[in-house]
């Protein structure tokens, strides 16, 4: 079974203050099991569907390599990922990670989508959630999700 945890945050947990826009607003580790034979690339995606405005998108990374099992604590915010994948645009307008920022009121939730895919994807940096989404259509091999939660 494909699954994902993080060491920053326990599942269904709290996210601590450091991973939101209320602290360093850094980004959580994440680990994940090894994705189904045939995978060829890993994507990411981290959005808030609690948000006033609707789903609010939080992290697009995609064409991470098979072989990754993990994601260190405080990603660089960089385009191009050293060990290989690409970073996409939030909803920040900003590249890589951008932490909860709800607005106060009730604790919204925080899902980190991980997708193992059987193909590697031909988008820019840069891509959207919706490019991503599009890109990956008819090619998820799998899927694992974590969700942590967080309020003002």
């Amino acid at each position: 079974m494909f699954t994902i945890s993080s060491s920053s945050f326990p599942q269904g947990g709290e996210i601590p203050r450091q991973f939101t826009c209320d602290g360093a607003d850094i980004s959580p580790q994440l680990s994940w099991t090894a994705p189904p034979a045939g995978t060829q690339s890993l994507a990411l995606i981290a959005d808030d569907p609690d948000a006033p405005v609707g789903t609010w998108v939080h992290w697009v990374l995609y064409n991470l390599p098979p072989s990754a099992t993990s994601l260190p604590e405080g990603l660089g915010k960089a385009e191009e990922l050293s060990g290989g994948g690409r970073q996409g645009r939030n909803d920040f307008r900003r590249i890589g990670y951008g932490g909860p920022c709800p607005p106060p009121g009730k604790p919204h939730r925080y899902f980190f989508k991980l997708y193992a895919l059987d193909a590697q994807l031909d988008l820019k940096s840069g891509a959207s959630k919706q490019e991503l989404e599009r890109a990956m259509s008819g090619h998820v091999l799998a899927r694992a999700e974590l969700m942590g939660k967080y309020q003002r």
